[in-house]
């Protein structure tokens, strides 16, 4: 599934953490670090998704995203997979709770935000490659 199919856009999921994380929203006491974390999971979602789709529409078809992930470091480079990975994963994890753990603070989740922000521009400044894995610079 692309943006254009679910109108949604990562900078929309971006803003919507944004206002989490910057102010009080009547209604999330509690819950607004969940909230945010599956925005920001979203949002990377969101421009996989987008990346797929330009890049290698057989993988944007898989439902599970594990096996996207897993080829990611072939197409866009072993920086920007692991990066990724590492957002999703810990994002995941943030966005169930446990009665055992505690959410993540707004510190973490700054910094999960950043990591977003800079995969997801990442991934739309990223070239077409070409057969066998490698990016055409000339695309």
């Amino acid at each position: 599934m692309t943006t254009s199919e679910t109108a949604i856009r990562p900078e929309d999921c971006l803003d919507a953490a944004d206002q989490l994380l910057t102010s009080v929203v009547r209604g999330m006491r509690g819950a607004w670090p969940r909230a945010c974390a599956w925005l920001l999971r979203l949002a990377l979602e969101t421009a996989m998704d987008d990346y797929w789709q330009r890049v290698h529409p057989e993988v944007a078809g898989m439902h599970a995203r594990s096996p996207q992930f897993l080829v990611l470091d072939r197409y866009a480079g072993r920086h920007i997979a692991a990066r990724a990975g590492y957002a999703w994963s810990a994002l995941s994890r943030a966005g169930h709770h446990h009665c055992y753990e505690l959410g993540l603070t707004t510190g973490e989740l700054l910094r999960l935000r950043e990591m977003v922000v800079a995969v997801v521009s990442e991934l739309y400044a990223k070239r077409v490659p070409r057969s066998g894995g490698s990016v055409d610079a000339s695309s």
